[in-house]
């Protein structure tokens, strides 16, 4: 388990992370998701011992990150702009990660030149965003990391590797347990991956569950009629008679609630990551703003 307590980070007068909380449970995916500015990317430098925090503690399995080889030898970390060493080429960077990392898989990394098939030779600076990200899969999958935290991981990737790549990191889920933070905008692909999600805002951590709870607990109501009272609603538009309505509560309950009104048509759908990520932030002022120029 990676776990964060009431983490505050600053940097001058700026307050990045305000008593921060999150939990990371052991072999999960777990999405990180949050607005531009959240402070996600804060929150994996200090989850990864980049950064040390101002105050509350980080631990992995108990043990504290920051400083402590021990723990971040058990992790591994792509994070948004990959760092190679400017005349490396691949087997020189296996070399560097395999004098770090002990239980660096050569065999595995061998096997994924089929997968990936970069050049050996050439100096990985030369290659394009796409084919650097792909590299720093090459090498931090042979880690063989208990934990692995992403940022922006697909960016640059085409729709084949992209695939290629979640199909890698499930497979590393269910053969190994690896825990996985993955941090992205891309809410679709997401939602076809992750069993946990986290939704920051402000340096702060708006919602925490199981995707499971998050889908389970929110619904979309669409119905020709008077909504009927003690419904909890998040968000309403109309197109004609039809209304569309976000509402908190079980799709069992609202179902119940809107037979017993018998309007002239409705159903109850679920909402996709990315409706509940707009409507939950929309409670906080994150609207769509409609500004006629």
């Amino acid at each position: 388990m990676l776990k964060m307590e009431q983490v505050t980070k600053t940097f001058e007068n700026f307050t990045a992370l305000n008593n921060l909380s999150m939990t990371v449970p052991k072999g999960a995916v777990y999405g990180l998701v949050g607005p531009n500015g959240a402070g996600k990317s804060t929150a994996i430098r200090l989850l990864t011992g980049i950064y040390k925090p101002d105050c509350g503690s980080i631990t992995l399995e108990g043990q504290p990150v920051y400083e402590n080889p021990a723990a971040k030898i058990r992790m591994g970390l792509i994070p948004d702009e990959i760092f190679f060493f400017p005349s490396a080429n691949l087997e020189e960077m296996r070399r560097y990660y395999k004098s770090i990392y002990p239980h660096f898989d050569d065999a595995l990394f061998n096997r994924l030149y089929e997968v990936f098939q970069l050049p050996k030779k050439t100096p990985i600076r030369r290659f394009s965003k796409g084919m650097q990200k792909q590299a720093a899969f090459h090498l931090s999958i042979c880690t063989r990391p208990e934990v692995l935290v992403l940022d922006e991981p697909v960016d640059g990737l085409d729709p084949v590797m992209r695939r290629q790549v979640w199909s890698l990191l499930l497979s590393d889920v269910a053969q190994r347990e690896t825990t996985v933070l993955i941090s992205s905008h891309n809410l679709r692909e997401l939602e076809d991956i992750c069993d946990h999600v986290g939704i920051m805002n402000q340096g702060q951590m708006l919602l925490e569950r199981s995707l499971a709870d998050m889908q389970g607990n929110t619904v979309k109501l669409q119905l020709v009629g008077d909504a009927p009272e003690g419904l909890e609603i998040l968000h309403t538009s109309t197109s004609g008679r039809l209304s569309t309505l976000v509402v908190r509560g079980a799709a069992e309950e609202v179902t119940a609630k809107v037979a017993a009104c018998s309007p002239a048509y409705f159903d109850v759908l679920p909402l996709s990551l990315e409706e509940i990520f707009i409507y939950e932030l929309g409670g906080v002022n994150y609207e769509v703003k409609n500004i006629l120029l």
